[in-house]
Parts: structure tokens; C-alpha cells; sequence
């Protein structure tokens, strides 16, 4: 009850939002764009050429200064378990976007993360490592990541038969834990120097790639949303997701949000004990099918639909898009401008839009 009462109001205006915007489309957002249309998040990135420390180049997926050599390098998209036994997770402290979503409609509706990482070399353990579903393919190839995994029900072969999808599958290492065989699989310093020689996939961006996500604030300019239109105060936004109980709680020390499951902070032991923290979160309602008895399933994200942009303790209500496999997905506010992120790293949450009414942001 306390959860539908927090969001009776957003979901009313949410309402009011998706029948005012949702008939305008990502060409139409993206003339308005070109046109000089001022987005109600902030300034654009590019209003002035900035100048940047040699041999450094600003990553396309957070806009953080990366080394130059990186530029054109692909990232990879890692599959990790996120069942309670395989925690705690190594390297995901590292990544510089991380999915979390429905696995299963099984077993309390478990979720599990798919972490992009464009610096990859930099890898000391990443993991564990399990199957990939529909969904992460269709995500992963919008960002022309290359797929880590370890097999896959059969459902995933269509999509990985596409030629935009390059991925490597049961190929790393495997560390002794004390667990049960499927919890042992990590990437290793070496994994994917391998994977890549021994393969022929690209390390760099294929013609596949339709170019970056994001549009990034300056960081001399960081988007704030206070005095925007339907903004709500979200300094915690609890996940639907039963199973592990995922929760976002807002710093406002250093403006991160801190991620905690199953009741407890989700540490990295590979990167001292670190807890894992973003400055952006995307959280989206998305539809889904379900295949069988087993729970197997596949969100509808090629498509439309309604979600939050959150960041700095405030957050607005978006629309987005993806109109193909390849394509990215598009995140509108309520004029139909693409917003604008902050620099740092990005969460996205994928909500079954059966449990969105369960979400809390307050």
C-alpha cells in the first residue's frame, strides 16, 4: 500500500505526460535538436569546442577523460549472475553502465546484470560469468558490445545469429571459490586478448555501430532538474525486483546514488571493497513475453514507453525509444527533447511494467 500511495501522483501525471508527448517520435526530437531547440535539462555539450588534455578523449559512455588509444575500441557486454550465492561480485565497480533486469519470471522474479565496460584491458576479475537472454542481445548490439557469456537457452540463437552480434561464450577463466561449478567462470587479465586473436572479432567498431547514446552536460554546467516541470525528490528509489530487493540510496556528499541487494551494500572486492554507486539513473516500464513454464522471457525493448531519469537527488519523467536491434535507445523529456546526463556512470533498471505501480522513488 505504502508503494501505491508514493506513486499515485506520478502515475497520474505520468499519464497526462505519455498522451501529451507520446505521439512525438525520435525524428521529430532530433529536428527540434538540430533547430537549436534549448532542452529543459541543461546546456548542450557542444556549445563550445573544449579544449582537452592531449592524448585524452571524453568516453562516449560517460563522458569521463579516458586515454585516447580507446577511442574507437569496443566494449564488451558481460553477463553476471545475480543470485545470492554468487556474490559478492568482483569488477563491477569498473563498468561503466550497468543493466540490471527480469531474468526469469521464476524464482521471485530474479534479476541479472549486464555490465558494459569500454576500458576492458584494465579488467583484474569481472564476474561470475552466466547465460545470456534475448533481451541483453538486443540491448548489448545497440551499443555494439561484444557479448561475454556462457551459453544460453535457445531462444537467444535468432538474435545471436545476426550479423551485428559479435560475442565470446564459456571462454574465461575459472577461479576455485569453494562453489558449485556455474559459479567459478570470471574474465581474467589475458581472457580477452585470447578471445579476440582467436576469433577474428573486431576490437574496434564496426559498421553496425550508429554512434553514441548519451548527450552529455558539460561538467562546468551539470544538469540540475530542480524547477523543472513534475520534478519529484528521489534520494532512494527502491526496484520491484522481489527476488534481491535492489536499492538505489542518493549521497548527496559527493552526488552518487549507492546500489544495496538482498539488505546489504553490493561491495567489490576487487576494487577494495568499494560499494557500487552511479551518478545517472534510467529507469524504464517495459513490457514482456513470456516463452514457456520455465520462465524464460523477452522484454519488449524495441519499442516506446515511459520511465524516470534520475540524478543529484531529483528526477523527471521521460519517455524513450528503440526503434531496432542496432539502433540506440532514446530518452525524451516531456517536450520530446533528448535529455542530457551527467558525466559519470549510468544504471539502467528495466521494470516489468506489471510491477511498475510497486516502484518507490521518494
Amino acid at each position: 500500500m505504502k508503494k501505491r500511495m508514493v506513486l499515485l501522483a506520478a502515475t497520474l501525471s505520468m499519464a497526462a505526460f505519455m498522451a501529451a508527448c507520446g505521439d512525438k517520435n525520435a525524428d521529430e526530437a532530433a529536428v527540434d535538436n538540430a533547430a537549436g531547440t534549448e532542452s529543459v535539462l541543461g546546456t548542450e555539450q557542444n556549445e563550445s569546442e573544449e579544449i582537452l588534455p592531449e592524448g585524452m578523449y571524453r568516453s562516449e559512455l560517460t563522458n569521463e577523460l579516458i586515454d585516447e588509444s580507446l577511442k574507437n575500441q569496443r566494449p564488451i557486454a558481460v553477463m553476471v549472475d545475480n543470485e545470492s550465492i554468487a556474490l559478492p561480485h568482483y569488477g563491477l565497480t569498473q563498468a561503466d553502465v550497468v543493466y540490471e533486469m527480469m531474468n526469469s519470471t521464476l524464482n521471485g522474479r530474479i534479476t541479472r546484470f549486464m555490465v558494459l565496460v569500454k576500458d576492458w584491458e584494465k579488467i583484474e576479475q569481472l564476474g561470475s560469468i552466466r547465460s545470456v537472454r534475448p533481451t541483453n542481445v538486443l540491448i548489448a548490439s545497440e551499443w555494439n558490445a561484444v557479448i561475454c557469456h556462457d551459453g544460453g537457452p535457445f531462444y537467444v540463437d535468432a538474435y545471436m545469429a545476426d550479423p551485428s552480434v559479435d560475442n565470446f561464450s564459456g571462454t574465461f577463466s575459472r577461479v576455485d571459490n569453494g562453489k558449485p561449478r556455474e559459479y567459478t567462470e570470471y574474465i581474467l587479465p589475458g581472457d580477452l586478448e585470447k578471445n579476440f586473436e582467436n576469433s577474428g572479432v573486431s576490437r574496434e567498431y564496426t559498421s553496425y555501430y550508429e554512434g553514441p547514446h548519451y548527450q552529455f552536460a558539460n561538467e562546468d554546467n551539470p544538469v540540475d532538474l530542480t524547477g523543472q516541470a513534475n520534478v519529484i525528490e528521489a534520494n532512494l528509489v527502491d526496484l520491484p525486483f522481489p527476488h534481491n530487493e535492489s536499492l538505489l540510496e542518493y549521497n548527496e556528499d559527493d552526488g552518487l546514488y549507492y546500489y544495496s541487494e538482498y539488505g546489504e551494500p553490493h561491495l567489490d572486492p576487487g576494487n577494495d571493497n568499494q560499494q557500487l554507486a552511479f551518478k545517472n539513473l534510467l529507469i524504464q516500464s517495459c513490457g514482456y513475453t513470456q516463452y514457456d513454464e520455465h520462465g524464460y522471457m523477452i522484454f519488449d525493448c524495441v519499442s516506446k514507453g515511459y520511465g524516470y531519469y534520475v540524478t543529484n537527488g531529483k528526477a523527471i519523467y521521460v519517455s524513450w525509444e528503440k526503434t531496432s536491434m542496432t539502433s540506440p535507445t532514446r530518452y525524451y523529456d516531456m517536450d520530446g527533447n533528448e535529455i542530457t546526463l551527467n558525466t559519470g556512470k549510468t544504471y539502467v533498471g528495466f521494470v516489468p511494467v506489471d510491477d511498475w505501480e510497486d516502484l518507490v522513488i521518494e
